[in-house]
This record gives structure tokens, sequence and C-alpha cells, in this order.
């Protein structure tokens, strides 16, 4: 058998209906259908030329009968038994084998009408064969009654229970983690973070929150240790700082002022003010904390109801956002993600993968044991099959339309011939078989009837 490739005398390839072709799938260059040929091909190849040379061989040896019985029927009259049985077989067999050449190529070379059928009509086949698919394995009732009786989420349950299939999914997620990574850019990343972040700030007014947070903390007295703490660290400045309160007050004294009162003075004033600050820090009930509690608390009201004070939350809001740190913080935000979740993927016994493998393992015993969840992800995966057969049937079958689109029209027939003529040989012979029977039958009855 040639494999010389040749152009498709076929029409060009057409859309399928209710589905749109590609604009660039008229200028698709064909693809010779020889050249997926597999490993196995060649023992077919050796099958189908076998089956040829025994069909060409029967027709042969119906010739040959013929022909003797033909030359010898004058002196032997029983011959034309054979004569009429082994005519008929020639016939029965010429005509199989024009049937199953005609699929593949014209008869000898002749342009005989309804010839060559695979290579002139290859592109309706695929579409015809791409509908048939689409109706017949495709269709939304056809999927819906497989899945019924499949149980995905029962499958499913068994294989995620199992440890080392659990594994074996959290690697896969920790491949799929690295390669999005890796896809990736930092800066876009970045980017949107930061117009997220932007985003959702300035569609919120930030006073009435933080006012809300801040009334609420401060009812609960959760501000107190700050304040403490504060407290204590006023109270250790003025006690280590004795010579900044005395200049202080050197420098605010009249010019006339004697060195020695500035001196008394200062000490006096420091004194009062390291016991006043003793006094706050000591004192959880002073008249300054209690002031201050009733300044917070009416500040976060403030917050909630002033338009003032929420107009000016607003503009500290704004010069925040429109700090060029912001963008610092969200690169640094990815990034900081973006590491540990690499970290995270690149070690099996990571806590991060420990636990979505465990979280798996649970997930998976559930689908085994609870009933509910089992159904409800059964009719989860049902109505998206199903979705997807009413929808998109045609366009997923649609890879045999544009696969066989482009397919060499000569090669194509080939590729075919080879995968299913070794069968179509057994029409020959039967062909001649049958054919032989016939005529044998029909010359006897014809001596017996019409003699």
């Amino acid at each position: 058998m040639s494999t010389t490739e040749s152009t498709s005398t076929g029409p060009a390839p057409t859309s399928p209906p209710g589905r749109p072709r590609p604009p660039s799938a008229g200028r698709v260059p064909a693809t010779p259908a020889d050249q997926v040929l597999s490993a196995s091909d060649e023992i077919k190849r050796r099958g189908l030329r076998k089956m040829k040379a025994i069909a060409t061989g029967a027709l042969v040896l119906m010739a040959v009968v013929f022909v003797i019985a033909f030359t010898l029927e004058d002196r032997y009259p029983w011959l034309g038994y054979v004569r009429a049985m082994a005519e008929a077989g020639m016939v029965g067999a010429l005509a199989d084998w024009f049937a199953v050449t005609a699929l593949f190529r014209r008869p000898l070379g002749l342009p005989i009408p309804h010839t060559a059928i695979i290579p002139t009509r290859k592109d309706a086949i695929g579409t015809s064969l791409s509908e048939f698919v689409a109706t017949n394995f495709l269709s939304e009732d056809v999927v819906r009654e497989k899945l019924a009786g499949f149980s995905v989420a029962q499958r499913a349950g068994e294989f995620l229970a199992r440890p080392e299939s659990a594994k074996r999914v959290t690697a896969e997620l920790a491949s799929a983690v690295r390669g999005i990574s890796n896809v990736l850019s930092d800066d876009q990343v970045a980017d949107l973070f930061e117009k997220m972040a932007r985003r959702k700030i300035d569609e919120t007014k930030i006073g009435p929150p933080l006012g809300r947070i801040a009334a609420d903390v401060f009812a609960r007295g959760d501000h107190r240790p700050l304040v403490d703490m504060i407290a204590d660290r006023c109270y250790e400045w003025i006690r280590d700082n004795y010579t900044a309160v005395s200049r202080v007050v050197s420098q605010r004294s009249p010019s006339w002022s004697p060195r020695f009162l500035d001196d008394i003075v200062a000490d006096r004033i420091y004194n009062e003010v390291l016991n006043f600050a003793r006094a706050v820090k000591d004192d959880p009930q002073h008249q300054l904390r209690l002031s201050l509690d009733v300044f917070l608390a009416e500040f976060a009201q403030d917050l909630q109801h002033d338009d003032a004070t929420i107009a000016r939350a607003e503009a500290i809001k704004d010069q925040v956002v429109g700090n060029a740190e912001v963008r610092t913080l969200a690169t640094g935000f990815w990034q900081s993600i973006k590491d540990s979740l690499l970290r995270a993927a690149e070690d099996p016994d990571s806590p991060l993968r420990r636990s979505i493998t465990d979280g798996l393992i649970g997930f998976g015993r559930r689908l085994q044991d609870d009933p509910e969840l089992t159904a409800k992800v059964d009719g989860w995966v049902a109505d998206v099959a199903g979705y997807i057969a009413r929808n998109h049937a045609r366009n997923i079958t649609g890879i045999i339309d544009d696969t066989i689109a482009r397919w060499d029209g000569e090669a194509t027939s080939r590729k075919i011939e080879l995968q299913v003529g070794r069968d179509l040989q057994f029409i020959r012979i039967n062909g001649t078989v049958v054919g032989a029977l016939a005529g044998l039958v029909i010359y006897t009855l014809a001596q017996l009837l019409l003699t």
C-alpha cells in the first residue's frame, strides 16, 4: 500500500450545524492522517494485505474455475453447474470489491460517481460522526443516567479516604501552587492587592466602624493596659531627666532672676511633676485617668455621629491610602504569602500539607458515611455535567470535525482502511461464496423447472 500523501478531493470544510467553526478553520493546512499511525498499525497493515490477497485469490479461483468449466462444458454437461456457480461467484466478488474499494478510492482510477466516498466526503462524515456522538453519548439524559448509577461522590470518598491517595492529591496541589507562582507576576499580583485594598477602603467610611470598635474597647476597659504603659513610661522619663526639666525652667525664667532661685523653682517644679506622674501611675482611679476615659468615650461617639470628626477621619484615611508605602506593603504582603506557600508546598511534612491531607481524608470519610452529603455532591456533579451536555456537547465533540477537517483526504482514507479494511475484506470473501452458492441454486432451479 502506498503511503504517498495527496490533497483531498473533497469539499472544503464546512461549519457543523449548531457549532460555529473558528475563523481560521478554513485556512488550516491539511494534516496527513498517516502521521498519527501507532506502532501496532504495521501489524494491521500486514493483516490487511493478507486478507486482500485471500479475497483476490478467491476471485481468481472463481475465474479459473469458470474458464475451465466453460471450456469443457460441451464435453461434460454437468460442468454447467460449476460454470454457473463460478460465474455468479465472480459477479459477487467483483460487486463487493467495487463496493469496498469505492469507500476508500476510485476503482481502477475511473471517475465513477459516488466512489472515493471517504476522501471526498470526509468533512461531512466527521460532522455526522460528531453529531452522532453528541446526540447519543453526550446528551443530558444519557449523562445523568450514567452518573446516577456511578455515584461520583462515593467513589471519590473511597479514593480520598485512603492516606496514600490523599497524599497524592496534596502533592498535586503543591505542584499546582508552584506552577501558579511561576506564572503569576509579582508586580501584577501586588498591583491587584493594592487596587483591591484602595477600592475597598475608598468605598468604606472609616469613622463610624472605627468609632464602634473604639467604643466597645473603651467600654470594656481594654485600653487601660495601654494607659498604664504610657503612665509608666512618662513617670520613668521624668524621673530620669531632671536636667531636661531644669533646663526648661532656666530658659523660661527672667534674665534678672538669680541662678539659685531658678534652681529652687526648677527643683520644686520637678518634684511636683514627678509626684503627679507617680500618682497617675499608681492610682487607677486618678482624676486624669477618669478624664481620659471620658474623653476617649466621647471621641468614639464623635467618630460615629459627628460630621466634622468623621470628615477628619476620612482625610487622614485618604492620606494613608495615598501614601507610596501602600504599594510596598502590598508587595511585601504578596511576597510573604508566596514564600510561605512555596516553603509549605516543598516540604512534605509541613503543617500545611499535613493539614490538607488530613482534611482530604476526613472529607473522603464523610462522603462515604454521610448519605446526605453524598447525595448533595452527586446532585452537584449531575447538574454540572447536565449543563455542560445540554449547552456544550456539540462544542466538545467538535474536536472530531476539526481534526478530520485538518487531515488530508487520501491519507485519511488509508488510515481508516488500515483500521477496518481487514474486516471489510471478509465482505468480498462472503460475496464470492454467497454469489457462487446463489448462482448454483439459480442454475439448478432453472434446469429443473425450465428444461
